[in-house]
C-alpha cells in the first residue's frame, strides 16, 4: 500500500470519528501549503504546520520535498520534480482535493491581483489591502476600481457583510473616487468609510492606515506590496515578517482558484495566519462571492466606467491664454493631481483666473474669493470635483 493511500485511509477514519463526535457529516476543508522556496528555510514551514495541526480547524496538505516531519501530514512529494509544486497545486485545486493553498511563487494571469490582510498597530484592527501583488489592469485607475471590488470580495468571503472602503491618497485617487461613486449611483452596493483626519473624506492618509479607519483600503498593487512589507516586518527590522496574514488570494473577474501568497521573508506567524485566511476564504465560498460581486458591478455599468477611465481625452492647452491676473486667496481642494493643470485651463477658458498649488491636504486650485462659487460649478460640470 502506497504512502498516499495510507494517508487517505487514515483521513477517512479520522473524518468518520469527527463526524460521530460532532454529529456533522460534511467533509473537512483541506488547505495546501507549498513548503519550498522560503529564505528562512523549512523550519518556519514546520512550525506553522504544527500550529495549524494543533488548532485542528481544517486539514493541512503539504506540497514539496519529503522531510523528516512531512509524514505527520497529508503530503504530496515533489522530490522527482522540485519545480512542479505550482502544477501539482493547480491539479489538487482543480480536482477539489484541496479548497485553497498558500504558496510563495505564483504567476497570476493579467486581470487578477491579491488582497492582503494586516493588523493595524494603533488599534489592532484587521485591514484588507487591495491589492498587493499581480496586475488587475495595465491602466492604473482602472486597476484601482477593480481592486476595490476585489477588496470587497475578500472581506465578504471572510464574513464581513458590509465592508467599508477607502481610497489611499496616491496618484489617481480622486479619479478612482469619482468612478466608484458612479458605480454606486448605478446600483452597486459600496459602503464608503471616512478618513479620521479633520477634513474627513473617502481618500485616506497614512494615519488612517495605522488606525484602520476602514475595512478595505484601495490602492495600486505596487503601493500595496510596499504597505504589506512595512506592516508585516516593521517589528523585526525588515528581514522577517511577523504580523498579518500574507499577501492574500488572487481575485479577478472569472477567476476561481483560492491561491494565497506569502513572501520569502514570511515568518511562522504570517504563514500560519495565511493558512487560516485561506481556510476562511474557502469556508466563505470565495469563488461564488467573486462571481456575484462582479455580476452586480457589471449590471452597474462597470465596463462603461472602465472604458471611460482607459480612454485618452484630447486636451488643447497650448492655445488657452490665462485671463488677467487677479489676487487669488480662496482654495478649491479635492482635485486629482494628475488633472490639476487641466482643471486650471478649464477655468481659464471661462475667463476665471486660477493658479495651481499644493495645500496641506493635497493639490489645490487658487481663485479670487469673488469667483469661488462659479469656479466650483465649472469644475463640477467637467467632473473635476
Amino acid at each position: 500500500m502506497s504512502k498516499q493511500v495510507k494517508q487517505t485511509v487514515k483521513k477517512v477514519v479520522e473524518d468518520l470519528a469527527t463526524s460521530l463526535e460532532t454529529g456533522r457529516m460534511e467533509p473537512r476543508i483541506k488547505i495546501g501549503l507549498t513548503i519550498d522556496g522560503s529564505e528562512l528555510g523549512y523550519e518556519v514551514m514546520r512550525e506553522a504546520a504544527h500550529i495549524i495541526k494543533q488548532k485542528n480547524r481544517f486539514d493541512l496538505v503539504l506540497i514539496g520535498p519529503e522531510l523528516d516531519w512531512t509524514n505527520e501530514f497529508i503530503h504530496y512529494s515533489t522530490n522527482e520534480c522540485p519545480k512542479n509544486a505550482a502544477g501539482l497545486m493547480e491539479t489538487l485545486l482543480d480536482s477539489g482535493e484541496i479548497q485553497g493553498c498558500v504558496t510563495l511563487h505564483y504567476n497570476f494571469p493579467i486581470g487578477v491581483s491579491t488582497v492582503g490582510k494586516v493588523v493595524t498597530p494603533a488599534l489592532g484592527k484587521e485591514l484588507f489591502i487591495a491589492t498587493t501583488t499581480g496586475t488587475t489592469s495595465s491602466n492604473r485607475n482602472e486597476a484601482m476600481v477593480l481592486n476595490a471590488i476585489n477588496g470587497v470580495v475578500a472581506a465578504k468571503a471572510t464574513g464581513i457583510k458590509k465592508p467599508t472602503i477607502g481610497i489611499l491618497n496616491v496618484e489617481g485617487a480622486k479619479i478612482v473616487e469619482r468612478a466608484l461613486i458612479s458605480l454606486k449611483e448605478n446600483g452597486y452596493e459600496l459602503l464608503f468609510g471616512e478618513s479620521q483626519r479633520e477634513d474627513g473624506g473617502k481618500v485616506l492618509r497614512g494615519n488612517d492606515l495605522l488606525l484602520g479607519s476602514v475595512d478595505v483600503v484601495v490602492c495600486d498593487s505596487l503601493t500595496g506590496n510596499i504597505l504589506m512589507k512595512l506592516f508585516s516586518a516593521y517589528m523585526s527590522g525588515g528581514n522577517y515578517e511577523t504580523v498579518g496574514s500574507g499577501y492574500g488570494p488572487g481575485i479577478g473577474r472569472n477567476y476561481g482558484r483560492n491561491i494565497c501568497i506569502i513572501s520569502r521573508a514570511s515568518g511562522t506567524p504570517v504563514i500560519a495566519n495565511a493558512l487560516e485566511y485561506a481556510y476562511e476564504l474557502a469556508k466563505g465560498k470565495l469563488e461564488k462571492i467573486s462571481q456575484v460581486e462582479y455580476n452586480k458591478a457589471q449590471q452597474a455599468k462597470l465596463k462603461k466606467i472602465c472604458e471611460e477611465l482607459t480612454s485618452s481625452p484630447v486636451t488643447e492647452t497650448k492655445e488657452i491664454m490665462a485671463p488677467p491676473k487677479e489676487i487669488v486667496t480662496s482654495e478649491i481642494s479635492g482635485i486629482e493631481i494628475m488633472e490639476l493643470e487641466e482643471a486650471v485651463y478649464t477655468l481659464w477658458k471661462v475667463d476665471i483666473y486660477a493658479e495651481s498649488g499644493m495645500g496641506c491636504t493635497g493639490p489645490i486650485i487658487l481663485v479670487n474669493e469673488t469667483k469661488i462659487g462659479r469656479a466650483k460649478e465649472e469644475l463640477k460640470k467637467k467632473n473635476y470635483l
